[in-house]
Order: C-alpha cells, then structure tokens, then sequence
C-alpha cells in the first residue's frame, strides 16, 4: 500500500499560496497543432508575460521536447526568468501530465499518480513519463501513487477541502473497479485532502470527461467560483445552474457554507466545424502576481476578466486569447503546473 502524505504532514496548497515556479510545456509537435502552432505559441507567450508581470512573478521552468526548440524558445521568452530542461512529452497540458506538488513543514514535495491519456482518448507517447521525469528534475521526494489521476480533475482550497467530479474520478476509463469510498481514500492519502465535495458534470464535449478546473474554482478559503449560462443558447445552461445550486449546498472541511461567486460563461464558442467546444473563464491560472484568464473573442470577455480580477486583489488580471488552445482541448490551467515554495532537498 502507498504512504499516507498525510503522516508527514504534507498536503496540496491552494494555488494562491506562493509559488517558487510553474511548469509548463513548449508548443511544438507540428503533426499535431498543424496551422494553429504559430498562434498556439502566442498564447503561450501571453500566459508567460502575464505570469512573470514585470519580474515579480515565479519563475518559469519550462520543458522542451528536443534541443532544437530551443532557440525559439528563448527568443520569445526573452527577459523572463526562464529554466530550459530537455524532456520529452506528447503535449503540453503540464496540468494533467506533471506532478502534483504538496508542502508541508518538513519542505515540499511531489506526488506522481499515473497517466492514461484520459481514459485512453489521447496517448501519446512519453506523456506516461512526464510525472516521473518533472519529479526527478525538481529534485524534491517524490511519492507514486497508482491511482490514475489528472490534475485538472480536482480542486483545494488548501484547508482539506477538495472539489471534484464524478464524471471523471467514477469513470470506468480511469480506475474501474473503485468505488467513490475508494477514491475519496486514495485522494486523502495522495493529495493529504481530508473532505471530498463532489460535483456532477462538466461542460458539453469536454474529452477529460468533466475536469473541475474549467466549472469550478476555490478562489479564497470557502469561496467558489462558476458560470452563470450567457442567454438562452447557452449549451451548458442546464449544467451551469446545477453546478451553482449543487455548490451553493455544500459545506468544506472547516464546516463553512461555500460562497458561490459567479462569473459569465462564454456562451456558444464553436469550432471550424460548427462543433460546441467546452469554452470556460474559470479555467484561469493563478500566479503570484498575476491571473492569466482565458478569452475567446466573445462578447462577454470583458466583463468576465473584469469579474475575475475583483477576487484576485493585489494580483494583476489579465485576459489572453485562448480559442486555438482550446481547439487542442484546453486553456491556460490545463497547461500550467505550479511548484509551491518551501524548503528544497
């Protein structure tokens, strides 16, 4: 049986908390962004601006896939605090992929749980090592868990309060045979959470199968924040209105009644092909300095970093366009991974 993190003390911060780093991943498979890696990599600039804020941020440790990419890297990251490590990946989205830093008094650490591409949907090669490799060039003890857990599949507050989904974490493509008892114990000893809140459904063709970092986000201890549907044609309507009652219910680990704080939805964002793609301002990044929020060219854009920005005060908000991310499946939570700060091995 794996170790109980809770017995050393440790536990996953809320992303608020101060971050030494983040990690991310450098847009680069051709094969697979096509047309869109040249815009891809501008919002990928965007998040790192808005992430360095003028050098009062966290710094950037960022993966490449092959040396060759480099030198492009550099040049558009020019003047960030930036490290370059060379490791191989199938995509970007560090959220899923990485390791799950913990901290506690003893210093911080990182928790590795397995990878399969999202219940199988997308494996791509050297993705399942990701974890592995983030953890050994943190050079923090490491703890491996054989759950399969994605990060953007749950939410702390930091205070022993996890948010989370059933139609990710009770999927049969994830680890079939557990029940919800079962995962609610392996989530207290890998993420050293003690209360589970569980939520129904994601958004409408979102392919992690409902991940809670692009419905719901704890924005301080015992505040929440979701999307109110954008009008009548709003394709998450009914699922956006569950969402806020299943929440506004719902006590966390300190006994608190959860404050529901709402925020627009992007309403209908479709693809080249006229498909509705799982569009959402909640998927935001927060650093030390700044929250970067994801904005599709809709009119409720505006309104919505604006929003954001009066929960963050004292952090800059800013809104970087998302939509060719999104195309590849996400924005800008799902690509990024942060490191707290605390003492180091």
């Amino acid at each position: 049986m794996s170790i109980d993190v809770r017995d050393l003390g440790l536990r996953q911060p809320a992303e608020w908390e101060p971050h030494e780093s983040v990690w991310l991943a450098w847009p680069s498979h051709e094969d697979l962004w096509q047309e869109s890696l040249g815009p891809v990599q501008d919002a990928f600039v965007e998040l790192c601006r808005g992430i360095s804020v003028g050098g009062t941020g966290e710094r950037i440790d960022l993966l490449l896939p092959f040396r060759s990419r480099e030198a492009e890297a550099r040049e558009r990251l020019e003047g960030m605090d930036v490290r370059f490590h060379a490791v191989p990946f199938g995509d970007i989205w560090l959220r899923d992929t990485a390791p799950i830093f913990l901290t506690g008094p003893d210093g911080v650490a990182a928790a590795s749980f397995r990878f399969n591409g999202w219940g199988g949907k997308y494996v791509l090669p050297h993705d399942a090592e990701v974890s592995a490799r983030v953890a050994a060039l943190s050079g923090l003890p490491t703890h491996t868990f054989d759950l399969v857990l994605e990060g953007g599949s749950v939410e702390v507050d930091g205070q022993g309060t996890c948010l989370t989904t059933r139609q990710c974490l009770l999927n049969e493509n994830r680890n079939p045979g557990l029940s919800e008892s079962d995962i609610e114990i392996a989530l207290r000893r890998g993420l050293g959470v003690e209360t589970i809140l569980w939520l129904g459904d994601g958004l409408l063709n979102d392919h992690t199968d409902g991940h809670i970092d692009t419905i719901a986000r704890y924005v301080a201890p015992g505040v929440v924040v979701c999307m109110e549907p954008a009008g009548a044609d709003d394709p998450n309507r009914d699922v956006l209105e569950a969402i806020a009652r299943d929440l506004a219910a719902m006590r966390d680990h300190a006994g608190r009644r959860l404050q529901v704080v709402r925020v627009p939805s992007p309403g209908l964002v479709e693809d080249e092909d006229g498909e509705v793609m799982p569009a959402s301002y909640v998927n935001f990044y927060i650093g030390n300095a700044g929250v970067v929020v994801p904005v599709y060219g809709t009119r409720h854009d505006d309104e919505a970093v604006r929003r954001i920005g009066e929960l963050f005060p004292g952090r800059r908000t800013i809104g970087a366009p998302a939509r060719r991310l999104l195309e590849g499946g996400g924005a800008f939570h799902c690509i990024s991974q942060q490191q707290p700060v605390g003492k180091t091995a």
